[in-house]
Formats: C-alpha cells, structure tokens, sequence
C-alpha cells in the first residue's frame, strides 16, 4: 500500500480509503466488520463515513454505519491504528437528524450536537478529519455540473469554522474537510482560515471518476498550489464503470435494482463513455474496475481514492487496483476517450 500527506496535517494516509456508506443497509455489521478486518490487512489506514450514513439515507437506519465502525474499534481495539474522517450535514430538508425536529444548517449549535453523537457512535474521544458533508449555502448538487446562483441566506463560512476551531481546541476532531465544494468555496474557506486564525481545511471530498473530471478544470490547481488534496470519492461512478449496467444490465442485488439512485450516471452520453471505457480496458486485459480506479489514484493531485463494496469479490477487486500499472497506451485510450465524452455525468 502506499501512504501520502493529508494536506499539512501530517497524517499519512493509504493511497485507498475504505468508503463505508453501504453498512448498514446492503452490509451487516458482520460484514462491515470483515471488509475492515480485510483492508486493514492490505495496509488500509483511512476509513470515510458520515452522520448520513447508511445510503440511502432514511430515519430509521441514519448512523448504523459510525455504529459498526464504533464497534469494529471496541472489539479489535485498534482505534489507533485507523484514520476516521466523518462528516456533518450541509443544508438538507431531513428533519430526522437533530434532537429538536429540526432541518439540517451547518449552525454552532448543529455541528456540536452532530460531532457528539458521531464520537459516541463511532466509540472514541477524537475525529481525525472532520469534513463538511456539503454547503450551508444553497446548491445545485449531485444534478448537473452547472452553477446555479441563489442568494438565500446561510450561515457565514468564518462562522462554521470558528465552532470547528473550538473542537478542535476540545480535542474532539484533530482536522477539518470540505466536501461537494466549488473553487470559490474552498479559496474562500482557506480566506477565511487565513484572515482569522482559524482552522485551514486539510483536504476536499469531491466526486472525481473517467466520466466525471469536472475537478481538473479549476479545482486541481487550488489543489496544488494550496496543499489541498482530492479525496475522490465514485471512482467508479456508483458501480457503472465497471460496465455491470451496459446494454441494460440489471444486476440483483445492485443500487440501481435496490434503489434506483444511479441517475447522475445516466445522461444521454454516459452509456457510450463508459461502453468506450470498458472496451479499452478489455482490449489492454485490464479489469475495468481495477482501470478506473488507478487512473483516479494516481492522479497527482489525489491523496486517496474512496472505494465502496457490497461484497468481499468487489472489495478484493478494488484494492487490488494498487498493483495495476496503466501503459502509455491505456492512458492516451483515456485521454482520447476524455475528449469524445467531456465530463458527461456530473
């Protein structure tokens, strides 16, 4: 496994995150804890989850995930050894998540009730990195690439960050992350950080897979010249890069079947990106899962590519993605591909 800085925090973390969105609703806590107990083995050290989680999010299983992650630590008391990053609500409607009936704000009063029921489900005294799940500020998210403006009122960043610094200060969370976030977001977190003394976001979680590079556009830079780094999150678009839906394929068992919440994946040129995708990778005898991660992980500005799995097959596969070597060949099928199908998906 290899390791890398998570921003100027010091840590290093595995070049895989073991994503966990799926225990507790498709995944039994046995089997959470058997995916932990086999990436760890594979030197996995850095471990996502959120307050939302499992997905789809719904009021009678939110926070089953942080509970299986909290019991894996007390029964393998191994707290030490795993980087946990979770994450608070943005603005939603949900009004399951807090005590008072309340929708969720990234308010002073929101982010300390979520960061304590996170600490006692996950059954520790410290989050290492503590991201932002979305904005506070109304967004167009996970249905189009577009920026549509909006001028309602939300709670100011120096704000959000000013009651994460006190966490911090409580020593409840050792870091803090953005996720789902703009250019303008993240220059203006890093803004308010400076100007302030406040705390400087270590890393940004955003979507980054072969059918999605909105990232490269703008983000990448900050990336680089802020320390930045991408936790990318779908690298495998939720599962269709690995070309189970083509032609369509309706796995038992899959998202799409359970859940029907692959619809980001399934614009009108999507079918024919990812059909090319997967020609590619079978014509270089490449596991089409396997190629789409790599290309995410070894993206320079990349610190960990956040995978997910039902099953221990797809677990083993996307791990395994570390040993893939992606030619010269692969990489301009990639790039040749890239220019026919431009970010189809959002």
């Amino acid at each position: 496994m290899e390791y890398r800085k998570l921003g100027h925090t010091g840590l290093d973390v595995s070049a895989i995150c073991l994503g966990t969105m799926t225990w507790g609703e498709q995944n039994t806590e046995a089997e959470a804890h058997q995916q932990m107990d086999y990436a760890a083995d594979k030197g996995v050290n850095f471990f996502d989850a959120a307050e939302l989680y499992p997905i789809p999010p719904k009021a009678e299983t939110q926070g089953r995930t942080e509970e299986y992650i909290g019991s894996w630590f007390a029964a393998r008391n191994n707290r030490d050894k795993v980087i946990i990053a979770t994450k608070v609500n943005g603005r939603s409607k949900s009004d399951w998540f807090r005590d008072n009936g309340g929708i969720c704000r990234l308010s002073p009063e929101q982010i300390n009730e979520a960061v304590n029921k996170s600490l006692k489900r996950l059954r520790t005294d410290y989050i290492d990195l503590y991201q932002l799940h979305w904005p506070d500020r109304p967004m167009r998210l996970f249905g189009g690439l577009e920026y549509e403006h909006d001028d309602t009122e939300h709670h100011p960043i120096e704000e959000t960050l000013g009651v994460l610094a006190k966490l911090i200060e409580q020593g409840k969370v050792r870091h803090v992350g953005i996720s789902n976030e703009t250019a303008w977001g993240t220059m203006s977190y890093l803004e308010a950080a400076k100007s302030n003394g406040l705390p400087r976001v270590a890393s940004i979680q955003n979507a980054f897979n072969l059918v999605n590079r909105a990232f490269e556009i703008d983000l990448s830079e900050i990336s680089y010249r802020e320390n930045i780094g991408l936790l990318a999150y779908s690298p495998l678009g939720q599962g269709t890069l690995t070309g189970k839906y083509l032609n369509g394929a309706q796995p038992p068992g899959s998202r799409k079947v359970l859940f029907e919440r692959i619809k980001r994946y399934e614009t009108p040129t999507a079918e024919q990106a990812i059909g090319a995708y997967v020609a590619l990778a079978e014509e270089h005898a490449l596991d089409p899962a396997q190629m789409a991660i790599q290309f995410v992980t070894t993206r320079p500005f990349v610190t960990s590519s956040i995978i997910g799995a039902t099953s221990m097959a797809q677990l083993e596969t996307d791990i395994g993605s570390m040993d893939v070597e992606l030619s010269e060949d692969v990489l301009n099928g990639i790039e040749g591909i890239h220019r026919t199908y431009t970010n189809p998906c959002p």
